[in-house]
């Protein structure tokens, strides 16, 4: 029988519910069990991919092409799995499933309700990821905070999973202890009134993450205990901490998988102890000597405000392959439309040991990001682009190397003469008929590697020794519409561009590199989408390495 653990969160949005979610999944993995996880957002977006990363933050897309919330990229790093469409739900899709249910007469004729049918609709594919995975445990993850109208109706359905399971659902309440400066002390009041407005929705919390700058105390504790209707031992302290790596091991301090397991009854299979994640966890406290990567995007400015949260992935990728060189990760946010504005200011990519220019749609700071790309191939500071990141530097070595001076993306321009980016005939349909959501090349696609490239090197490390001749394919996850030209391949290739990766099913670019410098590699997919604290991805990997010794 599957255990199902609900997640909640209360008094604000981004206290570290998705965290929570995926440590609870990596400390039940070490105690031997089965672990998926599911996210739900309250959202009437079908999925994440219409959403803005500005507002929402990054996209994170699956093998399957599910654009979804990023708290899953943090579900498949802890628990090192990979994730479906069955792990993602909305309030979109599951009120689209239950209508269009409703039109093939599913239904029998019935008046279809909000309540039950909804919270039923919600219950069936939560079931449905229970029996697909055959867990021991499914986390779910509910979005927004309690007391928010959105998240009612699954908190519903989750009350009814409880009515139906008794002894098999539990609820942890993430909620947050503000410490107000003026007053200093450590304020248990928001989290009470959290704990009754889910008692409101017929919800008991079982264990309380007691979420805040710093440890939580005794005192506050026995507060907590007396008012939330819950034992002094079921909350648990999640103080600030530098790094999401050092969670695990903080809510073990506290005991809390035990805890969760008496909850149901049930004792460890045997112990694992997290041996490598604490290996990790050392690394990340210990490492010293830095290595400065500048990341040049423009989806980090929100007013006065840095949100890294657009390149999530991106940022974790690194950490994961500079943690892999026992080294410090110092990662600093630089703005591309400065660099158009003023010129000068592009000599402080110097100071940095390589640079990264992400994924991105639309002509914004586009130019500034051509000049810092043609800044990195001058000076051979390692560089590194992803999607956007490739096509922009097939434009810079096509307009300043191959003499297309008028090269651009029809994204950008759609009368360009020199369209060395354009979109597939496939998408033009789609984008003439307005059919933006889920209709990119999304998912995993596979890519054959060039031998004797970085690409195929980086890869190839960890591998068996490949016989000559015989190809090496990898498979890789998109998330893009456009595409490098077939067109203008042979006079790319002729002034020393290296088409490293080939898509053999639709003979695409997936990997350019250059020749002559020491890491400049780009690539038409999300790398980042797969990379692993305790397994960096390959070419990562190898960017950090060369740009450790620059």
């Amino acid at each position: 029988m599957t255990r199902f653990i609900f997640v909640v969160g209360g008094v604000m949005s981004g206290v570290g519910k998705g965290v929570t979610t995926a440590t609870i999944g990596k400390i039940l993995q070490s105690k031997g069990f089965k672990v998926s996880a599911i996210k739900i957002d309250p959202y009437i977006n079908v999925d994440a991919g219409t959403m803005n990363p500005v507002e929402h933050g990054e996209v994170f897309v699956l093998d399957d092409g599910t654009e979804c919330d990023q708290d899953l990229g943090n579900y498949e790093r802890f628990l090192d799995i990979n994730l479906s469409s069955d792990n993602y739900m909305t309030t979109g899709k599951v009120y689209q499933t239950v209508i269009n249910k409703e039109r093939n007469l599913e239904y029998g004729g019935k008046c279809v309700e909000v309540v039950p049918h909804i919270p039923e609709e919600v219950i069936s594919r939560i079931n449905r990821v229970a029996q697909k995975s055959k867990s021991d445990f499914v986390l779910i993850e509910i979005g927004g905070t309690v007391g928010e109208y959105q998240n009612l109706l699954f908190l519903e359905a989750a009350r009814m999973m409880k009515l139906k399971y008794p002894k098999n659902v539990v609820f942890v309440l993430v909620s947050y202890l503000p410490v107000p400066s003026m007053i200093g002390e450590m304020k248990t009041k928001p989290t009470q009134y959290a704990a009754r407005s889910l008692n409101s929705a017929g919800i008991q919390p079982d264990i309380i993450i007691a979420r805040s700058q710093f440890a939580v105390d005794e005192p506050r504790k026995r507060k907590i205990a007396v008012f939330c209707n819950v034992k002094e031992d079921d909350v648990i302290s999640a103080p600030d901490v530098s790094s999401i790596y050092d969670i695990p091991i903080n809510f073990e301090k506290d005991n809390l998988g035990d805890t969760l397991l008496k909850k149901f009854g049930m004792r460890p299979r045997g112990k694992k102890d997290m041996k490598e994640w604490r290996a990790l966890a050392n690394k990340i406290k210990t490492a010293e000597k830095p290595i400065k990567i500048g990341i040049v995007g423009k989806y980090f400015e929100t007013g006065q405000f840095t949100l890294s949260d657009s390149y999530l992935s991106v940022i974790e990728s690194v950490k994961h392959a500079v943690w892999n060189l026992k080294r410090k990760p110092e990662i600093s946010w630089l703005s591309a439309e400065k660099y158009e504005k003023d010129l000068s200011a592009i000599k402080e990519l110097k100071q940095f040991d390589g640079i990264i220019v992400p994924g991105g749609f639309g002509n914004r700071g586009t130019e500034g990001k051509i000049k810092t790309i043609e800044f990195c191939r001058k000076n051979k500071i390692p560089y590194f682009g992803l999607c956007l990141g490739m096509q922009l530097a097939t434009i810079e070595f096509a307009r300043n190397v191959c003499g297309f001076k008028k090269a651009t993306s029809t994204e950008f321009d759609t009368k360009t003469p020199e369209p060395i980016i354009d979109v597939m005939p496939e998408q033009k349909v789609l984008l003439k008929e307005k059919h933006y959501g889920g209709t990119m090349r999304l998912g995993a696609y596979k890519c054959e590697l060039k031998p004797k490239t970085i690409s195929f090197k980086a890869y190839s490390l960890g591998e068996k020794p490949k016989k000559p001749g015989v190809p090496l394919y990898i498979s890789e996850r998109h998330r893009h519409r456009y595409e490098l030209n077939n067109d203008f391949r042979e006079a790319l290739e002729e002034k020393g561009m290296v088409i490293a990766g080939i898509n053999p099913e639709k003979d695409l670019v997936e990997i350019i590199e250059l020749k002559n410098h020491p890491f400049f590699v780009g690539v038409q997919f999300h790398p980042e989408l797969k990379s692993r604290p305790l397994y960096p991805h390959p070419l990562f990997k190898e960017f950090i390495k060369v740009a450790g010794k620059n």
